[in-house]
């Protein structure tokens, strides 16, 4: 279910119910970690075969978008119109239904994109290593944001849909257990140099910020999660990842 629900690979699910969404969202950041190992080997092979890092880390991105069918970054631009709408949680909520992209939702995905696209291909100039580690551990911490918004405390913004599914589904010790193993993703900076390896962590302690303070304002303006608002913490998790990265690389 996870794979299924994350990704753009077709699986079969035998059991579908809510303790199997509990373990789904917990297995979700290793394949976040998968996707991002995927997304900085493309980055590394691009920069490698004579293409510029920022070239590569468009192609890196891009692909990325493809292997999730482009789930994340859609509930980002709806959740930027559904609150920039100004709307009670009702009508912001219709707003986020709709099939089309307002203008708070195109330049969300422009700005989360260029971010992406530019501190990936920094990384890609700092060495392939740190690419490679830094974006496995923003696909890592995306994905925590998410198993973390399923915990108890926090309620599904409508009756039905994939927020209702898996809201409160995420119990402490598994959500600890897939925090844990962001941290050990983490560790993996040390390859490239000892100091990477901290700068991971202050990085992924910056994304989770990040997505905490936009889940809160999620909570407070729609009642709670939904899909899209799922979507939203991935994205604006991971690229804040990224951007703490490359910034700490001028410093490791």
């Amino acid at each position: 279910m996870a794979l299924g629900t994350f990704t753009a690979f077709p699986v079969r699910v035998e059991r579908v119910d809510r303790t199997t969404a509990g373990w789904a969202m917990a297995w979700a950041p290793a394949l976040g970690a998968l996707l991002g190992v995927l997304t900085g080997a493309v980055a590394a092979a691009g920069a490698w075969a004579g293409l510029s890092p920022a070239l590569a880390a468009v192609l890196a991105v891009g692909l990325g978008a493809l292997a999730t069918r482009g789930l994340h970054l859609d509930g980002l631009a709806d959740l930027a119109d559904g609150l920039g709408s100004g709307r009670p949680a009702e009508g912001a909520l219709e707003v986020m239904r709709r099939s089309d992209i307002g203008p708070f939702g195109v330049v969300a995905l422009v700005v989360t994109l260029a971010a992406q696209v530019l501190a990936l291909g920094q990384l890609v100039a700092a060495s392939p290593w740190a690419a490679l580690s830094c974006a496995a551990v923003a696909g890592a911490t995306g994905r925590l944001a998410a198993t973390l918004a399923c915990g108890p405390r926090v309620p599904s913004a409508r009756p039905e849909g994939l927020g209702a599914f898996v809201a409160g589904t995420v119990r402490w010790p598994r959500a600890v257990a897939a925090g844990a193993f962001v941290a050990a993703v983490c560790l993996t900076g040390s390859a490239h140099a000892p100091g990477l390896a901290a700068a991971c962590v202050l990085a992924a302690v910056a994304g989770l910020a990040v997505a905490g303070v936009l889940l809160l304002r999620a909570v407070r303006r729609l009642g709670g999660i939904s899909g899209d608002v799922l979507g939203a913490l991935v994205e604006s998790a991971s690229a804040t990842v990224l951007v703490v990265a490359a910034a700490a690389t001028a410093w490791v």
